[in-house]
């Protein structure tokens, strides 16, 4: 029906707040209109060709709801979304509600069911949209071309806005029932002219009961208090069993929370709990460590090779090759008393070359 997504469920949700509300007062509405903030359903529109298709789509879309087979209260709450569609609508000049002239004695009929159940509030907007002339009478309910072959898509009606189906009420009627008591007083005064006595009619001719037509009053309101309770009933259980489906989610889905944060918290502990161990490509980089009781004093480590291969500075060599051999000393003694292992430094003495000293210029 719509071209714009999501235009006529967010309609669909506005009326069903309105129904469940169980009233058809104008205020209730607009407090239900402000809180879903209704008005800005026209904002973001901004070329004036985009924005009348939107607004011509979106009053179309709300005036099916108002023309039967729908309820009363639903046809109401169509009618203050037309008033509130037409007065926020952005287009100069304002775009009207397109209205069929078979369907306009329907809605004059509705015009007066709002007037003699004093439901004010909805015949006064229904008579300012008359007096701002915001209903466009046309022939047809939908705009025909010449020489077009298109296929008219049917209104889907909603289920739940409709009008319950009562064949009971549809039979007997107000009008039904008087004309059944006339008809019944009409046949008690019969028999009382045929009868021996005039002023009460002979027991053989007594063939229905005398309270035939209150009796059936009576069934006929019972029956319909019966429906009532039964709707009542059966919206409660929907909204009991979506209560129920939306706790078991937020459950699962708690469920489901915490199950994973203990499998993270399990792998944290797996990956913490692990020794590390060196790599095979990291291996031939240890250190090895020889103790003195084993008798070799002197071990290599590759590693260390590369930092003392470094060539000292011509001026600092005599002194250092004093200090290093002090050290050296010192170390042997230590190392016979302690008997700890050693990381042995290479000789330098043997590797060391004789650098020529630079000449200063002139």
């Amino acid at each position: 029906m719509s071209s714009v997504p999501g235009l006529q469920q967010d309609c669909e949700d506005l009326l069903s707040a309105f129904r469940e509300a169980d009233t058809v007062r104008f205020e209730r509405f607009a407090e239900l209109w402000r809180e879903r903030r209704f008005h800005t359903i026209f904002y973001g529109r901004i070329r004036a060709l985009e924005r009348n298709k939107l607004t011509k789509k979106t009053l179309e879309l709300a005036q099916q709801y108002f023309l039967p087979p729908y309820a009363f209260q639903i046809r109401v709450g169509a009618l203050y979304l037309l008033y509130g569609l037409y007065g926020t609508q952005l287009c100069q000049p304002k775009q009207k509600i397109r209205i069929a002239l078979k369907d306009w004695p329907e809605i004059q009929r509705f015009q007066q069911d709002l007037i003699a159940s004093q439901h004010y509030d909805a015949a006064y907007i229904f008579r300012t949209l008359r007096l701002a002339r915001a209903f466009h009478f046309t022939a047809m309910p939908k705009l025909l071309n010449y020489r077009t072959k298109k296929k008219i898509q049917e209104n889907e009606l909603k289920e739940e806005f409709k009008e319950p189906s009562n064949r009971v009420n549809s039979l007997i009627t107000n009008d039904v029932l008087e004309e059944l008591m006339n008809i019944h007083d009409h046949y008690q005064k019969m028999k009382c002219v045929i009868s021996a006595d005039s002023s009460q009619p002979d027991k053989a001719l007594s063939l229905i009961k005398d309270e035939f037509v209150v009796t059936l009053k009576d069934l006929t309101l019972e029956h319909q208090e019966w429906q009532q309770n039964r709707t009542k009933l059966l919206l409660n259980t929907k909204e009991t069993d979506k209560i129920s489906n939306k706790n078991e989610e937020e459950t699962f889905l708690e469920s489901g929370g915490s199950e994973r944060a203990n499998a993270l918290a399990r792998i944290k502990y797996k990956s913490y709990s692990a020794v590390v161990e060196a790599s095979k490509s990291r291996r031939h980089r240890q250190v090895k460590l020889e103790s003195s009781e084993s008798g070799s004093n002197y071990g290599k480590s590759p590693s260390r090779s590369k930092k003392t291969s470094r060539r000292p500075q011509p001026s600092r060599r005599r002194d250092s090759l004093g200090i290093k051999g002090d050290m050296q000393v010192a170390k042997e003694t230590v190392t016979r008393h302690i008997g700890m292992p050693v990381i042995t430094e290479e000789n330098l003495d043997e590797e060391e070359v004789s650098l020529p000293k630079r000449r200063r210029r002139c």
